[in-house]
């Protein structure tokens, strides 16, 4: 089975958050699937991390690390649609490049973020949810 995995699972899981464990379990047998844009969003998440004095460079880097084990398999989205997903569904870009990823893939979407999980969902979009 293929799942969309989006930025808040991967963190979840290289910063070893509480949800680790079952998001471990939920994904073990899958094909994770993410857009390109995830690079970029993992290191903007650090950016944010580092602001809140919640990370170190030292430990940001070795979960970098813990990132790059994980197999993920990269879609390019089109901007475009993404534009179009992101007017249609009140979203910002970012995560509007999962939603294309999700309909292009016929996968569902795994999430942490509430509000992106129901948005969603009222998209038809299936989402798993732990």
């Amino acid at each position: 089975m293929k799942i969309v995995v989006d930025t808040s699972v991967i963190i979840a899981v290289i910063t070893n958050e509480k949800h680790k464990n079952k998001l471990i379990q939920v994904t073990e047998e899958a094909e994770l699937i993410a857009p390109f844009s995830l690079h970029w969003e993992i290191g903007n998440a650090f950016s944010a991390m580092f602001k809140r004095n919640r990370i170190d460079l030292q430990n940001a880097l070795i979960a970098v690390q813990e990132y790059k084990k994980i197999p993920i398999q990269f879609y390019d989205t089109s901007l475009v649609t993404a534009l179009e997903y992101s007017q249609k569904y009140d979203l910002y870009a970012y995560d509007a490049y999962f939603f294309s990823c999700a309909f292009n893939m016929k996968a569902p979407l795994l999430s942490l973020d509430a509000a992106l999980i129901n948005k969603a969902k009222n998209a038809g979009i299936t989402v798993l949810e732990i």
